[in-house]
């Protein structure tokens, strides 16, 4: 029997589209119920208000921020997600941290492959019934709707400073407007992060997973901990 054949790759303009639905907030992958560490740092008291939320986002854009654009980058580039799922894994030390992007996967999947069914995605929940690390899971999402690598790192760098600034608007009753200025003023540095993340994606796809960035948050990781133990909080991370 002759197997259907996959159809075209989407047009740029198609693909800007796509892109758009995977980077709104209102996408139901789960990233709502998160702060990506904001929560924790109002609490301690080094976020509280517009510029201490820059210098928070500034720093998780350029660590956190730049393995999970390189992962992303990675997957929509071809290479192999259970591999790269490892290679997550080994980058992230808190166990908090390693169940929240587990978790965010699981329901990032659901919602592309409602979107975007493909073979891949279908291989990938297979493999990883618990979730796939969420970067992963993003850069594979970002392969079926026929965007590129770049797009892929954009997505998976923007999503790591925009939860934790959605987050302090609710957090500190911040003027949405501040907080969203933040966002713009951080535009330039995005694009940056994103280009190393699709160089080094490129280095990975000859030189394996090792290319990949591994740059520490070390405090992101200790106050996941910390914050995964408080009795009350309106975050799940």
């Amino acid at each position: 029997m002759q197997q259907p054949s996959c159809p075209p790759p989407p047009s740029r303009p198609a693909a800007a589209a796509a892109l758009l639905v995977l980077a709104d907030g209102r996408f139901p992958a789960g990233g709502h119920a998160h702060s990506g560490g904001a929560e924790a740092a109002v609490r301690a008291g080094r976020i509280t208000g517009p510029d201490s939320l820059e210098d928070f986002c500034r720093g998780r854009l350029h660590t956190a921020g730049l393995v999970a654009a390189a992962l992303a980058a990675a997957a929509c580039a071809g290479l192999d997600p259970v591999e790269l799922d490892a290679a997550a894994d080994v980058r992230t030390p808190s166990p908090a941290l390693r169940a929240t992007a587990r978790r965010l996967g699981r329901q990032l999947m659901r919602a592309a492959r409602a979107v975007w069914p493909a073979p891949e995605l279908a291989a990938l929940a297979a493999a990883r019934p618990r979730g796939a690390h969420q970067p992963v899971v993003l850069g594979a999402a970002a392969r079926a709707a026929g965007l590129t690598p770049h797009d892929a790192a954009l997505a998976a760098g923007y999503e790591t400073v925009s939860g934790p600034a959605t987050a302090v608007v609710r957090l500190l009753g911040l003027d949405p407007f501040r907080a969203t200025a933040v966002l713009a003023r951080l535009g330039g540095e995005l694009d940056e992060v994103a280009g190393r993340a699709v160089a080094a994606a490129g280095r990975a796809a000859t030189g394996g997973t090792g290319e990949l960035p591994a740059a520490s948050a070390p405090l992101l990781e200790i106050t996941a901990e910390a914050h995964a133990a408080w009795p009350t909080r309106l975050f799940a991370s």
